[in-house]
């Protein structure tokens, strides 16, 4: 099937003829087309928005309110994220786990005053949705927003960038969130990315999204970036992406995400999969994510092969990579997966085996590039 005919059958966002425009490559992903890098290239676009600034069209991610008294109590029943605690104007980064202890998926819940506002996987928002919607009482309603867009600006020039388009913003502090406007459009704007980088993510009435896009554009030191760069960026953050480090097998403790579980939860014990992660806290999980780095220039992908050495020979299996390729800001490859937990220290010896060779490889601390939120 032609690169054409595939895109008829994909979800287009409201960008999409825009990022045509622009040159970018589209590409099928979750559903929809979207450009997975523009002219200047994906090592280009992540190393722009490493020194300035890079807008991504996020728009795939499912967007939704969650409205009614007892709200926050109500998608406790789904997460053990402190919800309820949560100030108005904050947002914090979630998971919705199993009850057999799995990754449901993650998510960003912000407390907008007088309702919820959730970002969900673009993958994942049918069924995230449903989930939700299940377990709320009389009362309490969730309002999905197909008809809102989602830009990421990112980088360390993103504030100064900004500021002209959005004098509010640059005053938010990391992950704060607030309703202002943006070049006169109004939006609902967080301080936070999937980067590593400072920046903002910006939810607009879809029709409006094409002159916002461009507005930012428009500022200096500004360019767009595709999902490659997006990847690779994330990736030297240690960021996981669901489907890949994370998903219904992986508890939060394997994932080393159990910073997502607020005090209070950890009292209660009252979350789904909570039985599971209580005892991985207790007697340590029998598998760890950790950061990997491959010896030498070649990079490993996802679902490579990780064993421990036996000095010539290959040792047992004791892993698999989940994420991995090149880090541009890392010059070199870097890598993410789960190994068993007496072969997760760092600096660990292991051996990756790509396309039939055993490459020799370290357990390495992550993020591998530094993160730079505001503080």
């Amino acid at each position: 099937m032609a690169e054409q005919d595939r895109d008829e059958t994909l979800l287009e966002t409201p960008l999409g003829a825009l990022h045509r425009a622009l040159g970018g490559r589209m590409v099928p992903f979750a559903g929809h087309a979207m450009p997975v890098q523009y002219s200047a290239g994906i090592m280009a676009e992540h190393l722009h928005c490493r020194a300035a600034a890079a807008l991504f069209d996020v728009s795939h991610m499912g967007q939704a309110e969650l409205v009614g008294e007892g709200a926050a109590e109500a998608l406790e029943r789904l997460t053990p994220a402190d919800v309820q605690g949560l100030k108005p104007g904050r947002q914090r980064y979630a998971l919705l786990t199993t009850e057999a202890g799995g990754i449901f998926d993650d998510f960003m819940v912000a407390n907008l005053g007088d309702r919820l506002f959730l970002v969900v996987n673009a993958g994942r928002k049918a069924e995230d949705f449903a989930r939700i919607a299940a377990a709320l009482p009389a009362g309490v309603a969730l309002r999905p927003l197909p008809d809102r867009a989602l830009l990421a600006l990112q980088g360390p020039a993103a504030v100064m960038a900004i500021a002209p388009l959005a004098p509010a913003l640059p005053g938010l502090s990391f992950m704060g969130v607030a309703e202002t406007t943006v070049a006169g459009i109004p939006a609902l704007a967080s301080r936070s990315g999937y980067t590593g980088e400072d920046g903002f993510e910006i939810s607009v009435p879809a029709e409006r999204a094409e002159a916002l896009a461009k507005a930012l554009l428009a500022l200096p030191g500004v360019q767009p970036a595709g999902l490659g760069a997006r990847d690779s960026l994330r990736l030297e953050a240690g960021l996981c992406l669901y489907g890949n480090d994370i998903g219904e097998t992986t508890s939060p403790v394997e994932a080393a995400l159990t910073w997502t579980i607020g005090k209070r939860r950890r009292m209660a014990w009252d979350f789904p999969g909570a039985a599971r992660v209580r005892a991985e806290l207790a007697d340590g999980a029998a598998r760890l994510r950790v950061g990997l780095k491959p010896e030498g220039r070649q990079p490993a992908r996802a679902h490579t092969p990780v064993h421990a050495p036996k000095g010539e020979a290959l040792g047992e299996a004791v892993g698999e990579v989940t994420s991995g390729g090149f880090g541009p800001s890392a010059n070199g490859p870097v890598a993410m997966g789960y190994v068993a937990r007496a072969h997760a220290g760092d600096g660990t010896p292991l051996a990756l085996m790509v396309r039939g060779r055993a490459l020799p490889a370290r357990v390495a601390p992550l993020p591998f590039v530094p993160h730079r939120y505001p503080r």
